[in-house]
């Protein structure tokens, strides 16, 4: 009887990764916008809009498809939003995480500085439950220069360390719970698992997944922007490889989807239904949507309040 149970566990567990998720051949990236440069950056707002960096701009794209700038800064790059609406916006040509009102325009800076030193180049971001952030800033840091850092901003606006050492720390997410910060490491092609002690505080990492190298037809093979479905799978957008790969909760590659873009830069879910992925890139240079059904983890924090409410 143990036996049984057992063979019937064990034919039984392979299938719940990821079954709900789409076969790789039945998804194709459909064209959203087409700005024919690098893009980045890609994040959803309270009414459904979108938002994508390229070159100095970013663009906002409405929930009926309608495209127009919002806003220039320098170099916009990772982008979250908060629950009073306004953007943090990782910028590296002005060594800072920039905050941003509704409307696009400048507001303090939320960070430019960690222990007095100036930030080298902010790549991207993602929000604490808690109130403050964490970033990334692998600013002049490869496989041989290994300076690339983590920080997090706290409620009070003040800059941690939180890891360094890394050769160009890329995407970055925190798992629900807030007990797992998930980070990909460019130059080394994986992902590296953080567990979090207490706010702002991380322990040693382990390697959470090693991602596939390149093939035929494909440029490169370095993670860059991540983000979390319902069920806590990862996306990876993996440059160079014109892929969004999936990995599960336990670090298995479990699908690879045609991503559009060659040099694959950022994901996030969106649409009606949160269901959509939206993913950034380069050659030809669009934002692309994959139909995946699927519903993903909820960055954006709830809409604050308004006052007398």
């Amino acid at each position: 009887m143990r036996h049984t149970l057992f063979a019937v566990l064990a034919l039984a567990a392979p299938a719940a990764f990821g079954a709900d998720l789409p076969p790789d051949d039945s998804v194709h990236p459909v064209e959203v916008v087409r700005t024919g440069d690098y893009s980045e950056g890609v994040v959803v707002d309270h009414d459904g809009n979108l938002y994508f960096s390229h070159e100095k701009i970013i663009t906002k794209v409405t929930p009926d498809g309608k495209a127009a700038t919002w806003t220039t800064t320098g170099a916009p790059n990772g982008h979250k939003i908060l629950a009073d609406g306004t953007h943090l916006v990782c910028d590296a040509s002005r060594h800072a995480v920039l905050h941003l009102d509704a409307a696009g325009l400048m507001l303090k800076p939320a960070a430019t500085e960690c222990d007095g030193k100036p930030l080298r180049g902010p790549n991207d971001l993602t929000l604490d439950p808690a109130g403050g952030f964490y970033f990334t800033d692998p600013g002049e840091s490869d496989e041989h220069k290994r300076i690339g850092t983590v920080h997090y901003v706290d409620p009070k606006g003040v800059t941690h360390l939180v890891a360094g050492g890394l050769a160009f720390p890329n995407g970055i997410v925190l798992r629900p719970g807030g007990k797992e910060l998930l980070v990909g490491e460019s130059k080394e092609n994986h992902i590296l698992a953080y567990p979090v002690m207490a706010q702002g505080k991380v322990g040693k990492p382990r390697v959470f997944v090693k991602l596939p190298e390149k093939g035929e037809g494909q440029i490169d093979n370095q993670p860059d922007g991540i983000t979390l479905d319902a069920d806590g799978n990862l996306y990876v957008a993996h440059y160079g490889m014109r892929q969004v790969q999936v990995i599960s909760p336990e670090g298995k590659v479990i699908r690879r989807y045609a991503a559009g873009n060659l040099t694959t830069s950022n994901v996030a879910f969106a649409g009606p239904k949160m269901d959509e992925l939206y993913v950034t890139g380069g050659t030809p240079g669009a934002l692309y949507r994959l139909d995946l059904g699927v519903k993903g983890h909820v960055i954006l924090p709830a809409r604050a309040s308004s006052k007398g409410e």
